[in-house]
């Protein structure tokens, strides 16, 4: 997917994806691909994925630190996977609000995705670092990306989205 040139979050699409690979990926695109791709595989149909925080701005919300302040590999990745059929894959008590946002799974809650757990796995084995995976419906994401001006980049879904 190649991202617009539309602002959100304070970022272009462009901006945004190229924090991402370059943060992440190592400056790998086809890395990049690959992690779309292994995401792909597993997600239900119609699901739309997005990254938030420090991998897409390159800094910290609550402090400003830089990605990877801490040293290499210490910044996590945070996977929103936004859609009303994804949120089945989360045990009840892995939600923040029951049927409508999650809490994020893991290293501290691993196992509230059972069915999402090895997908959690491989991508933080193909990134390096902790992958947080957390679900949402698409009014929350909206709220949080429209509204509140919170930047992520769309992985899969929305073509007309960064």
């Amino acid at each position: 997917m190649t991202p617009t040139d539309d602002v959100q979050g304070g970022l272009t699409g462009a901006e945004k994806r190229d924090n991402v690979i370059r943060l992440v990926f190592g400056s790998d695109p086809a890395r990049y691909e690959a992690f779309r791709a292994a995401i792909n595989d597993v997600i239900p149909a119609g699901t739309k994925v997005v990254l938030r925080g420090s991998a897409v701005t390159g800094f910290r919300w609550k402090d400003q630190a830089p990605f990877d302040a801490d040293g290499p590999g210490t910044s996590d990745v945070d996977l929103t996977l936004v859609g009303g059929d994804v949120l089945g894959a989360f045990k009840v008590t892995g939600f923040f609000v029951p049927g409508v946002h999650t809490r994020p799974m893991g290293e501290d809650d691993p196992e509230i995705a059972p069915a999402l757990m090895d997908l959690r796995q491989r991508l933080t084995e193909m990134v390096g670092r902790p992958v947080n995976v957390q679900a949402t419906r698409d009014f929350v994401m909206y709220v949080r990306g429209e509204l509140l001006g919170q930047p992520y980049l769309t992985l899969i879904g929305d073509q007309d989205e960064p």
